[in-house]
């Protein structure tokens, strides 16, 4: 089983920037795919971001130039990197882990944190 926990979410002004991280217990290279997701009330959770064990980068429309996911396989940590913030971007984040294909899809997604709050005001 694995564990995943973020952190870097707060509050932030429109424009600005904030980075997320998320923890995972096991070494995040044994799964075949990590991804970002964000849910804001009364709306279906949103894939934005996907990376594969080989390194690959899959981004929504909506996050595609605004928002880079990375990883460091030693530290067993994956990233989010958001800039040029919105209002619309207001929503809790979550970090997911898949051993099934990489897609943006919630139901892909074997493993999840518990996410962390992004308010852009």
């Amino acid at each position: 089983h694995v564990q995943l926990v973020e952190s870097g979410g707060g509050s932030v002004q429109a424009g600005g920037s904030l980075r997320l991280s998320c923890a995972s217990s096991k070494y995040i290279s044994s799964n075949n795919c990590m991804g970002w997701f964000r849910q804001s009330p009364g709306k279906e959770r949103e894939g934005l971001a996907a990376i594969s064990r080989d390194g690959s980068r899959t981004y929504a429309a909506s996050a595609n130039g605004r928002y880079t996911i990375s990883k460091d396989n030693a530290k067993n940590t994956l990233y989010l990197q958001m800039n040029s913030l919105k209002p619309e971007d207001t929503a809790v984040y979550y970090c997911a882990a898949t051993t099934r294909l990489c897609r943006l899809l919630p139901d892909a997604y074997n493993y999840w944190g518990q996410g962390t709050q992004v308010t852009v005001s």
